[in-house]
């Protein structure tokens, strides 16, 4: 596989990195929360950009059959465009914007971007500070987990300033 392409598959800091309840509960008088990460659609834009170049990639929205919505993202793989296509429905919340992210997000996946996101293991939800979730007419306060080393960034070496030792 061409080296640049192989670029998008690189994984993503935290920051980028978002979470949201899949599913909740209670048990034994304490909340508990399933949590899914997934990549920003801004995250992914940026690595298109630095990977690849602004000038080297493209998307198209266009209405699914189902009355989502479907994006095609181009990419330039030498002097071809390659394009692969993934669609997600319009959302509660933001219905449009919301259906047009998450199909690039999807779209995204299909050229690698985010993918080993999928490879997480079952993960839970911290409680006690951070976002608000209702689990059983109660509100409590919820943070995402840490990101395992291998779900992160290589980590680049920093190179030493004179009289550091």
């Amino acid at each position: 596989m061409n080296d640049t392409l192989n670029k998008l598959r690189i994984p993503f800091p935290e920051e980028d990195i978002e979470w949201r309840i899949q599913q909740s509960g209670m048990a034994r008088g304490m909340p508990w929360a399933l949590v899914l990460a997934y990549v920003t659609n801004r995250a992914i834009m940026d690595r298109l950009d630095d990977i690849v170049g602004p000038e080297n990639w493209t998307n198209d929205f266009t209405q699914s059959p189902n009355g989502g919505v479907l994006c095609t993202l181009g990419v330039r793989v030498d002097d071809d465009w390659v394009y692969k296509t993934d669609g997600a429905d319009n959302t509660e919340i933001e219905r449009v914007k919301g259906g047009l992210s998450n199909s690039m997000k999807r779209a995204g996946v299909q050229w690698g971007i985010g993918r080993y996101l999928y490879k997480l293991p079952r993960t839970y939800a911290i409680f006690g500070e951070g976002r608000k979730v209702k689990i059983d007419a109660e509100w409590y306060r919820w943070s995402p987990p840490k990101l395992e080393e291998e779900f992160l960034p290589p980590k680049t070496k920093t190179k030493k300033k004179q009289g550091d030792k």
